[in-house]
């Protein structure tokens, strides 16, 4: 979908279709027709009245949720039309509400029909968006700066959600190390691919077990984006598990299906980091992601395996299906390791179904130590349009992953508060000086729906992504 910006008054721009948002319809020169129609000013409603060529779509509050749903719902019926070109009028709005308007547009019009015999051919269609008619030229004004960098993080997102919606087939270890090549090479940024003999050397024992009857490869992967003069250094880790079969701790076969969406917060590191080069933002920023297959075969690690993190730590396994955080454990201390003096480190992952079952398909758990920096992490994610709530910490769970054994046991001795219990599990990995600055994203709910949802399609939302952006830039301000 192509965006252009216009201060030209709205009804001397040409075009095919209007546009028109709303949250009253009184002061419309439509209201009788619409009313016959029944048509409420609401989130998600919608008419076309063919005939004079308008889109009336209902919004009830000026936030980005609202307007990005409203307008997503109108390009979604554009879409499904042959007309090639709509505007809309924002003279009547703030100026903030063009990143709602611009990001509803390229998230809403996402489609993915890489795996259809017959694909439908991609419309050419416009979206002309009438701003402040006295504006001055658009070479210059921060509207303009606000659309190109709505692209960025659109794009970005949807990068995301291509790798998240790609099959297991099309989409293991070697291949996740390729294209984050290619994202490095695009955005100007330095890549390293470590293998198999890597992880063994030093001493990665708990990643390395995780892809050990895959036949495809484990590859920790590094990206690094360092731009001159570097206000702050900000580590992003990401579970990248291409997919989870459970390992010998089999998933049911119903449990299995989606389960190519267990690599989301590594495609969420991966696009991330992407942008953030791209817009320039002006943090030295590591993205680390541990690509990983988790199989059945006979060189599976095992239930009552115990395992030798590359910190030290005995790990003993109780369920093979409790993989993704012995792959963070193992990816954070290598980021420790290998950075210094870093300001943030954030780790994503689609880690517990106990994170869906707790705050729902829509929302983020975020965890750790620094209630501050949680509260920031929340405020950034709402603030970008992104669902996120804070689970907090307690010695009570804490005591649930300790082992008889080893000296932490991957899954807890209680079936309660499992989302939890993994942050806990993770907090073992963090160093005492970065406990502070440690934040734990699981994403499981909303990195892979089943239904539309918002401006978001079945599958993948590429979530993650806008909040970090938010958050880092509101470390500018």
């Amino acid at each position: 979908m192509k965006i252009n910006l216009t201060n030209s008054k709205i009804e001397e721009i040409q075009s095919d279709l209007q546009i028109v948002l709303t949250n009253n319809i009184e002061n419309l020169e439509d209201k009788e027709l619409l009313k016959s129609l029944d048509f409420k000013a609401k989130d998600e409603e919608l008419v076309f009245l063919a005939e004079s060529k308008k889109i009336f779509v209902g919004y009830e509050e000026e936030t980005y949720d609202s307007l990005a749903i409203a307008i997503a719902t109108a390009i979604k019926k554009f879409q499904t039309t042959l007309f090639k070109t709509a505007k809309v009028d924002l003279t009547s709005f703030d100026s903030l509400v063009l990143k709602s308007i611009v990001e509803g547009t390229l998230l809403g019009s996402y489609t993915f029909n890489d795996y259809k015999s017959k694909k439908e051919k991609k419309k050419k269609q416009e979206l002309i968006i009438c701003i402040q008619e006295d504006s001055p030229s658009l070479d210059n004004i921060e509207l303009n700066s606000i659309l190109e960098e709505s692209k960025i993080i659109s794009k970005a997102v949807n990068k995301a959600r291509d790798m998240v919606n790609t099959t297991p087939g099309d989409f293991y270890p070697e291949v996740m190390a390729s294209l984050a090549k290619k994202l490095a090479k695009d955005a100007k940024i330095d890549c390293k691919i470590k293998g198999e003999k890597y992880l063994a050397k030093n001493d990665m024992n708990a990643m390395l077990s995780v892809g050990r009857a895959s036949i495809h490869e484990s590859k920790l992967i590094h990206l690094s984006y360092k731009p001159k003069d570097a206000k702050k250094k900000i580590v992003l880790v990401g579970k990248g598990l291409t997919y989870d079969s459970g390992g010998l701790s089999l998933k049911p076969a119903d449990y299995m299906v989606t389960m190519k969406s267990d690599k989301g917060g590594g495609c969420a590191v991966l696009a991330t980091i992407w942008a953030i080069a791209k817009l320039e933002l002006p943090y030295e920023v590591h993205g680390i992601i541990g690509a990983v297959e988790n199989m059945i075969g006979g060189d599976a690690y095992k239930p009552d395996d115990v395992l030798v993190a590359k910190n030290g730590k005995t790990i003993e396994v109780r369920n093979t299906d409790a993989e993704g955080r012995l792959v963070l454990a193992d990816c954070l201390c290598y980021a420790q390791d290998e950075i210094k003096d870093i300001d943030y480190i954030f780790d994503y992952a689609t880690l517990t179904g106990a994170c869906v079952v707790g705050v729902g398909q829509y929302t983020s758990g975020i965890m750790g130590n620094n209630e501050k920096l949680k509260a920031s992490v929340v405020k950034s994610s709402l603030k970008a349009g992104e669902y996120a709530t804070t689970l907090d910490f307690n010695r009570y769970l804490r005591k649930t992953i300790k082992s008889e054994i080893a000296d932490i046991s991957n899954i807890a001795s209680t079936r309660y508060g499992g989302a939890i219990t993994a942050g806990l599990f993770l907090d073992n990995f963090i160093e005492e000086k970065n406990k502070e600055k440690w934040v734990h994203f699981d994403i499981a709910g909303p990195a892979f729906v089943e239904s539309a949802w918002g401006y978001n399609p079945h599958g993948a939302s590429g979530a993650g992504v806008r909040m970090t952006i938010e958050f880092l830039k509101d470390l500018k301000k």
